[in-house]
């Protein structure tokens, strides 16, 4: 039960902060605090403060100007801070990241009375390695010998004298205290290429045993992180610890409340996190590598004791594994009948799937020579670093010290490519149990200049993982969106989230009067959006008559095919009207259409999936959304048509069950573009009007939000 202290904490801190900005208080940010904090404020401890009996999850879907983040906020914080625990925010987007670390947070801190500490949390790679800086800078820049044998692993260290320039602009920031090693404070845009060369991942580090320790930027980030109420990071970084076993970067879930914002992403963010994927033909010269540096190694530093004995091991072993990919790659190309597949931005790429995630004997067979072989790899480059973490605290292994610091990058590089190419056969080799979603297990044909074999293998769903990692253990969770219900139910969030079945679930109103700020119209185009040809024959005869009173629209497409199409066979004056998603960055593209707009010209954006979420086009720069197709998910993708055999394999309906939910979802996705604030007004139009004549149709029609509608 909700404590009187903690209710009057939360009361005071809303009302306050209502006052101080001079606000009037929103139904829906009210109804919020009060669900978010009935949960997490009411967590059943023992006597050490641990959890005890069920989960503490709840779910809020809250609409678009809800004010989600200071609801929240003023819920958690202070439950959290009176439970002894730590809070952590986790996004899906830098973007939101950002706005909540620079301008939620420290608003809130003004306005509400609450005192807390907050930080950001980044993972190693967007901060500077002085190390590998310092070694970019030494004199003559020239490479140690060891590196210039992996130059394949990336570690070429010579520099053009423009990244030169900058690197030494960097020492010199540094030094001065006037840059602190992350890179997203760095004024300038660094390029990936000249980023990569000065930082680095767990696998390369050497932690304490690096000289560079105490001045570190990661670890002084991270230092950071143990004396704050509130850590802000994203999906990726949670996943990545629950991984390690929690605790292990970020807090230990047991002393953590937590808040999933843009939570309807963290199931397919767990899929990604899980999945696998290794190419053939460059795995197998990568290997091809390793026999050639390690052997090149070893005429250079004869070595005598354990290391000596591993490193001799390990060509010959490099040697067999390679043999081996060659029988696998052969053996996949003449299993595969690769046919082009659109993935879901409508991007094609040849695939051959294994239907119920079931792969031939023989490849089975070959795929689990492959898995015994990258397991021996494996411990033998984890035994090398081992005992080079020893060399590194002065212990008798054959190595001084400082030649170990320069080696362990290098093996901790080798070790991670061959322990991910260890994880995917193990799990394009496991057998399914009967009572679980299978493995999703694939084929494609690699992007590149000559022919190469991606092998893939993904969970269909993430409900046992994040079951099992995330809601059983935290002391307790909300996850939060603007879209978690689809047609009017969390069904298909709990089936994908595996979030409790007793878990608080709570849909809290937008303060938006969408009947009085816009108009969903379904005009006749007399053209069955399953006839490609004709449909976007329609499109491009009504588009111009839809769009002539509008400054900005945007134009969502399920297919790129079809959104070039259209552009295609549009008049040549319009076109020019039109940017075209895929021709500059999203960020580029969508500061061109507003400066189009702010100049008094006409601008329309077309987009595919990326561009229906998370895309923020308030008044004039977005006054119409016409959305050309209900977005039913790609059929060819391999993870959603294993997701649909398995239901179907248990006598469920594919199709009413995934892809309807699915293309709700969507939908809302996209109608929400229109209205971003409570002073915006426009239509949108669906071009689709299998809403009207299908089945189906009058459920996802009533999920959507409460427009005035106008049907032909």
């Amino acid at each position: 039960m909700l404590s009187s202290e903690l209710k009057n904490t939360i009361q005071t801190a809303y009302s306050q902060f209502l006052t101080n900005k001079e606000l009037k208080p929103r139904y829906g940010q009210r109804l919020m605090i009060a669900e978010v904090a009935k949960v997490l404020g009411s967590i059943e401890v023992d006597e050490e403060g641990q959890r005890t009996g069920e989960p503490a999850v709840v779910a809020v879907e809250a609409g678009t100007g809800t004010g989600k983040t200071v609801a929240y906020s003023i819920a958690a914080i202070p439950a959290a801070k009176l439970a002894g625990k730590r809070l952590v925010i986790a996004t899906a987007t830098v973007a939101l990241q950002e706005q909540i670390v620079n301008k939620d947070l420290p608003d809130l801190m003004r306005n509400s009375g609450l005192n807390f500490s907050f930080a950001l949390a980044k993972g190693r790679g967007r901060y500077l390695c002085l190390s590998k800086l310092d070694l970019l800078l030494q004199e003559g820049h020239a490479q140690t010998a060891t590196a210039q044998l992996f130059e394949e692993e990336g570690f070429k260290l010579d520099v053009d004298k423009d990244s030169l320039k900058l690197y030494s602009t960097m020492i010199e920031r540094l030094a001065g205290n006037r840059w602190d090693g992350d890179r997203d404070s760095w004024a300038q845009v660094l390029e990936d290429e000249q980023w990569s060369k000065v930082t680095t991942d767990h696998s390369q580090c050497t932690g304490r045993h690096c000289p560079n320790f105490g001045q570190c930027a990661f670890y002084r980030a991270r230092e950071g992180m143990t004396k704050v109420d509130v850590i802000v990071t994203n999906h990726d970084m949670v996943l990545a610890d629950l991984a390690l076993g929690g605790g292990a970067v970020l807090p230990d879930p047991r002393d953590t409340l937590y808040v999933f914002d843009e939570g309807h992403h963290l199931p397919d963010k767990a899929i990604n996190h899980f999945a696998h994927t290794t190419r053939l033909r460059s795995t197998a010269d990568w290997l091809g590598q390793i026999d050639k540096n390690i052997t090149k190694l070893l005429a250079q530093h004869p070595l005598q004791g354990d290391l000596g004995r591993i490193l001799e091991e390990i060509p010959s072993v490099a040697r067999e594994l390679k043999v081996q990919q060659q029988f696998m790659l052969n053996a996949c190309e003449e299993l595969a009948d690769f046919k082009l597949a659109e993935d879901s931005e409508g991007r094609e790429k040849p695939r051959f799937r294994f239907v119920g995630g079931v792969i031939p004997e023989h490849i089975e067979s070959l795929g689990l020579e492959l898995k015994k072989g990258f397991l021996g790899l494996t411990d033998s480059l984890n035994r090398v670093t081992d005992l080079l973490k020893k060399a590194m605290d002065d212990e008798p292994v054959g190595v001084s010290s400082v030649q170990a610091e320069e080696w362990f990058p290098l093996f901790g590089s080798l070790y991670t490519r061959s322990d991910a190419n260890f994880s995917l056969w193990s799990a394009f080799t496991t057998q399914d149990p009967e009572d679980s979603p299978p493995m999703a297990r694939w084929l494609s044909l690699a992007e590149g200049n000559f022919f190469d074999i991606e092998v893939n293998a993904s969970p269909i769903l993430a409900a046992q993982t994040l079951r099992r990692n995330l809601w059983n253990v935290a002391y307790g969770a909300l996850v939060t969106s603007a879209t978690l219900t689809a047609l009017g139910s969390f069904d298909r969030y709990r089936m994908r989230s595996g979030i409790p079945k007793d878990a608080v679930t709570a849909v809290v109103p937008s303060p938006f009067f969408h009947a009085d700020a816009g108009v969903l119209q379904i005009p006749d185009l007399k053209a069955d959006p399953r006839d490609s040809a004709a449909h976007t024959s329609a499109i491009v005869r009504v588009l111009p008559d839809l769009l002539e009173a509008n400054k900005g629209s945007l134009v969502l497409f399920s297919s790129r095919r079809q959104m070039q199409d259209v552009f295609d066979q549009l008049d040549r004056d319009w076109r020019k009207r039109v940017l075209i998603q895929g021709s500059l960055s999203r960020q580029e593209t969508l500061i061109k259409h507003k400066n189009k707009v702010d100049k008094g010209e006409v601008s329309v954006l077309f987009g595919l999936a990326s561009f229906a979420e998370g895309v923020d086009l308030p008044g004039d720069y977005c006054q119409h959304v016409v959305i050309a197709k209900i977005p039913f998910s790609v059929p060819d993708d391999p993870v959603e048509a294993a997701l649909a055999e398995w239901v179907e394999a248990r006598g469920g309906n594919p199709f009413m069950e995934i892809a309807v939910p699915d293309a709700s979802l969507k939908l809302i996705q996209a109608c929400g573009r229109l209205l971003r604030t409570e002073q915006d007004k426009g239509t949108i139009s669906l071009l689709d009007r299998r809403v009207v004549t299908q089945r189906y149709g009058k459920a996802i029609l009533n999920s959507l939000p409460p427009f005035a509608r106008k049907i032909d």
